[in-house]
């Protein structure tokens, strides 16, 4: 009994099959010719039209089809040109494959989307390719640094460091950009967090976007800030209020911190007992809190006015970042918070109010256009996602390009790929 057939798009053009076949590992094989005509000459560049004869025999993987392997075999066809000295031959270039590619440029797009979110080795063994071969289409496909000539404008410039391996001090800088239309890009992967290397960076953005750059958001880390001071002049440097909250957040937590030491010798395990849950329940904000951790706070307060006055001063300061204000209305609220912390004789806020002092500037420029790295961080939690993902990854380069398929990979390749 003959065996059913189907017809299905080969997904590229110009071409002709001239036989299909499977080999002995049930792979297909598609034997093809080009139907284009001529070629441009490699000395030259004029289009050639004589045909020389044929090269020999390219073989390259193709996209899978019901779930076989699928190659394309084919002869590139080679044209003479008759002005150039000599009479040269050029083989002839074709808009889907690469002369220097083991692959089709749509099986490397079905390659690069399966890699978003996914790691190398995973889609190797997936495929049946090796590590070099998936590690060549990264290589061949994507970039290693910005292309400048890409970007129109930027509106907003985000700095954050990043550690590469948990435990160690090696940082790395990631800069990203949110554009007018809301998109986020990655920008440039920097080889540690000094003022000199954002310097040498911020220098490359071509002065059409420099000058268009309406705020760098970062956290509270002088180098980032001096180095846009200087290259970006007429940026407005934000202190990025996430940042800022870690620090308030964090004296808060020295007052709890202290007074469960206090209460552990004074109380009895049982008393003690009962304030368990406390803990997480003065971490989480007072709106998100419900019906039992309000009680087991209360519990907690009841035992402990000075961590009831911190906790309300947290929030009441988180109040204020949350309001609808201008700079100078925002500036009269903090000075009035900065009073209630003094009166309140709470020393763990003062290496806090020393900060506000310092960055008085930078941290109430937020209050004009609310302008946070959110975007930033949000980002960063995804980079970190993928070092775990991927167990590490310490080229910078490749750091680079697997965190630009991550965030371009399905709009720059899944319309574009056509699953068998």
């Amino acid at each position: 009994m003959a065996k059913a057939e189907i017809t299905i798009p080969l997904d590229i053009s110009d071409v002709r099959v001239l036989q299909t076949s499977l080999n002995d590992r049930g792979e297909i094989i598609i034997t093809i010719e080009s139907t284009k005509a001529g070629t441009q000459c490699r000395k030259c560049g004029k289009w050639i039209t004589k045909l020389h004869g044929r090269d020999e025999w390219v073989t390259i993987r193709h996209l899978p089809a019901f779930g076989r392997a699928s190659y394309l075999r084919y002869r590139p066809n080679r044209y003479q040109c008759q002005d150039c000295e000599g009479h040269p031959t050029t083989s002839q270039t074709l808009a889907w494959h690469d002369a220097n590619s083991p692959h089709s440029f749509s099986y490397d797009n079905h390659l690069l989307m399966e890699l978003v979110n996914s790691t190398v080795e995973d889609v190797s063994l997936k495929e049946g390719l090796a590590y070099e071969r998936m590690a060549g289409v990264l290589e061949r496909r994507i970039e290693v640094s910005v292309d400048w000539s890409q970007i129109a404008e930027i509106e907003i410039l985000g700095l954050d460091e990043i550690a590469l391996k948990k435990g160690h001090r090696h940082y790395v800088t990631l800069v990203t950009g949110r554009l007018r239309a809301g998109e986020i890009m990655i920008l440039g992967v920097l080889p540690g967090h000094e003022k000199a290397e954002v310097i040498e960076f911020l220098r490359l953005i071509p002065l059409r976007i420099a000058q268009k750059i309406q705020s760098v958001c970062c956290d509270l880390w002088e180098a980032y800030t001096e180095a846009a001071r200087e290259e970006l002049p007429t940026a407005r440097i934000v202190a990025d209020r996430f940042h800022v909250a870690k620090h308030y957040r964090q004296a808060a937590d020295e007052v709890r911190k202290q007074e469960f030491h206090r209460l552990k010798k004074e109380l009895s395990k049982e008393e003690y007992h009962k304030l368990n849950g406390s803990f997480r329940a003065f971490r989480k904000n007072a709106k998100d809190l419900n019906k039992e951790e309000r009680k087991i706070l209360r519990r907690f307060f009841e035992h402990s006015a000075s961590a009831k006055q911190a906790y309300i001063l947290r929030e009441q300061l988180t109040t204020i970042f949350e309001m609808n204000l201008s700079k100078k209305q925002a500036q009269s609220k903090i000075r009035g918070w900065v009073e209630k912390v003094q009166k309140s004789g709470l020393q763990y806020f003062d290496d806090f109010l020393k900060l506000l002092t310092v960055w008085w500037e930078e941290i109430t420029n937020y209050f004009i256009q609310r302008e946070n790295s959110g975007f930033v961080e949000g980002f960063n939690n995804k980079v970190k996602i993928l070092k775990r993902r991927c167990y590490g990854i310490f080229n910078l380069k490749h750091l680079f390009q697997r965190i630009y398929l991550d965030l371009n990979g399905y709009r720059l390749f899944a319309t574009t790929t056509i699953y068998g």
